[in-house]
């Protein structure tokens, strides 16, 4: 069963996925109108907020942006360091709402970056969790192996819901200041609001998905103690 709903939203996640990429082509296709390319952008924002110790970075890939507070790096790839439109204005923006984050210590980022070590552990669990269900071996049967599965899940789950918060205040840090800014105004911050709209709900995907699993497993925890 925990397979099958893995399954579920995997393919919702899919789906979302390929919205957010076809959001991103059509506003990588209108231009901004002042010009300025994503990095730009990212360094305009940061100057605004007085931030001088995060470097603007490009990466490869695409849709990969985002800021490293290890390091202190806002890193965008090439659509967005080089892309002069809305698209790039709107993903460029978010990433140094991270910033801007880190800067004023917000909280919720503040525990996403703490939990960080210990969710790469539990993610490793997890996957031989999954390998153990595959191959037909049962822990449902084990109540140790349930509640390791639980806890593995349930810090999974944590740093999820989380990320909520520090995802959706990046984005209206980054929506704030491009209309102020007046970087994007009209059918222009219509766009950028758009598309990061759609980035938001592939997070509310993976946090309903970490959930539901989580509710699962502790269903069948406690269903095997009757």
């Amino acid at each position: 069963m925990l397979i099958i709903i893995s399954i579920v939203f995997m393919i919702i996640g899919f789906i979302l996925n390929s919205v957010l990429k076809g959001k991103f082509k059509k506003y990588a296709q209108v231009p901004l109108t002042n010009g300025m390319s994503g990095a730009e952008v990212a360094a305009t924002m940061l100057r605004h907020y007085g931030i001088g110790d995060v470097k603007i970075t490009q990466v490869d890939g695409h849709l990969t942006d985002h800021y490293n507070p290890a390091d202190q790096t806002v890193n965008l790839s090439y659509d967005v360091y080089h892309g002069r439109s809305v698209a790039a204005a709107a993903v460029a923006s978010h990433e140094c709402g991270h910033a801007v984050q880190h800067a004023t210590q917000y909280s919720f980022l503040q525990m996403r970056s703490q939990l960080v070590p210990v969710v790469n552990i539990a993610a490793s669990l997890q996957q031989y969790l999954f390998m153990f269900g595959i191959a037909g071996i049962g822990f449902f049967k084990s109540p140790i192996l349930l509640i390791i599965a639980l806890v593995a899940f349930g810090i999974t789950t944590l740093f999820s819901l989380i990320t909520l918060p520090v995802e959706f205040d990046a984005s209206r840090r980054a929506l704030a200041w491009l209309d102020d800014s007046g970087f994007a105004r009209g059918q222009e911050y219509a766009g950028a609001k758009d598309a990061l709209t759609w980035a938001a709900m592939t997070y509310v995907s993976a946090a309903l998905a970490a959930l539901v699993q989580f509710l699962y497993l502790l269903w069948a925890l406690l269903g095997s103690r009757d």
